[in-house]
């Protein structure tokens, strides 16, 4: 079962085990530049609203209708990551573990493959939560991946159309595999806490702010045309590591997966669609470094990253493809060297006093 709880994508397996939940997220944050550096972790600045495609079936193309799903807002060349946050029982050792595939315009974003269902070893193409608490974009290489940055279906940019040639699905594709019930009680039996760190609560003051309530609109909606679809394009590089599924395929539970299609409209249109106004245009990266405020660095020694794609490697920036058409899209480069917050496995763990 797939529900919208706040502004969480709920995933529930409770035929798999009670505790097979799985609350996925959708966080606005910072673009970073595309300079050929390497940025570190940008934060959470609060989740996009979602609503149901089901509620606005009059406001939304008709294809959206077939696909089903949710819809979030994103402002052109805006930035987003993707938390996820499976349900942890009191006195287990770990949260209950996904398989979890994120494709965009339906090309795995770890393998820059076409989506099929399922899952796939050699070379993975999923990754697994909690052990993958985030991910903020396309894996080009090992410890290091392009932002995930929303652009108009349609004039070239995402990496469905750089792949494919085709501008047919955009948005978000979400498929989720639960591990088996039986594995998780025989691998994670009661036991001592260990809690997962999460950026999204160590951001400040720079939460979104909730959408606000317009008058629906008049006459039952507007002309489906006017929808501006958008898909994910490859921007900046950040450190961030993919990491390996220590577990066997037959842990997975393949035959109770589900799936989700996550469309983007534009948040120019969002009003339109919804009768509630978008989320507040976020600052820009170099304003938040100027204002003193932190960027994260996260790393499980314990864990062993992925190797990159070398099809995603391939593909063009937001920025450079812009600066070719001649209509670049601005992003200083600025220096975060003194602003980085290294972020602990175990954030929960007191160290012991000396005295």
């Amino acid at each position: 079962m797939i529900e919208i709880n706040g502004n969480d994508l709920v995933f529930s397996f409770q035929s798999v085990h009670h505790c097979a939940r799985l609350n996925i997220s959708f966080q606005r944050t910072l673009r970073i530049p595309d300079d050929d550096r390497t940025y570190p972790l940008p934060p959470g600045l609060g989740s996009f609203p979602l609503v149901h495609v089901d509620d606005f079936e009059e406001n939304v193309p008709e294809s959206w209708m077939k696909h089903g799903g949710i819809i979030l807002p994103m402002y052109q060349s805006e930035a987003m990551w993707i938390h996820f946050n499976g349900h942890f029982e009191l006195g287990r050792p770990s949260a209950y573990p996904f398989a979890i595939k994120i494709c965009t315009g339906k090309i795995n974003a770890v393998t820059g493959e076409e989506y099929k269902s399922g899952l796939k070893k050699n070379p993975q193409d999923y990754v697994v939560s909690p052990k993958q608490p985030w991910l903020d974009g396309y894996c080009i290489k090992k410890g290091e991946i392009r932002q995930f940055v929303a652009m108009p279906l349609g004039e070239g940019y995402t990496a469905e159309e750089q792949i494919t040639g085709e501008a047919e699905h955009g948005g978000l594709q979400i498929t989720v595999y639960p591990m088996k019930g039986s594995r998780y009680d025989a691998l994670f039996p009661k036991s001592e806490m260990n809690m997962m760190s999460d950026r999204s609560l160590s951001t400040g003051s720079w939460g979104a702010m909730p959408a606000m309530c317009m008058a629906p609109p008049s006459g039952g909606g507007y002309e489906t045309a006017q929808v501006e679809e958008m898909g994910l394009a490859p921007g900046g590089k950040m450190k961030q590591e993919i990491y390996n599924d220590d577990f066997k395929i037959d842990d997975w539970d393949l035959e109770n997966g589900s799936r989700c299609f996550v469309h983007i409209t534009n948040s120019t249109t969002w009003a339109e669609i919804t009768g509630n106004l978008p989320p507040h245009l976020p600052p820009s990266a170099k304003d938040y470094t100027y204002a003193g405020l932190p960027w994260f660095d996260y790393y499980d020694a314990d864990s062993k990253a992925i190797k990159g794609s070398a099809k995603l490697s391939k593909l063009e920036s937001v920025q450079k493809m812009s600066a070719a058409k001649g209509e670049p899209i601005s992003n200083d480069s600025f220096s975060t060297q003194e602003l980085v917050i290294p972020l602990k496995k175990n954030p929960k763990q007191v160290r012991e006093g000396d005295f």
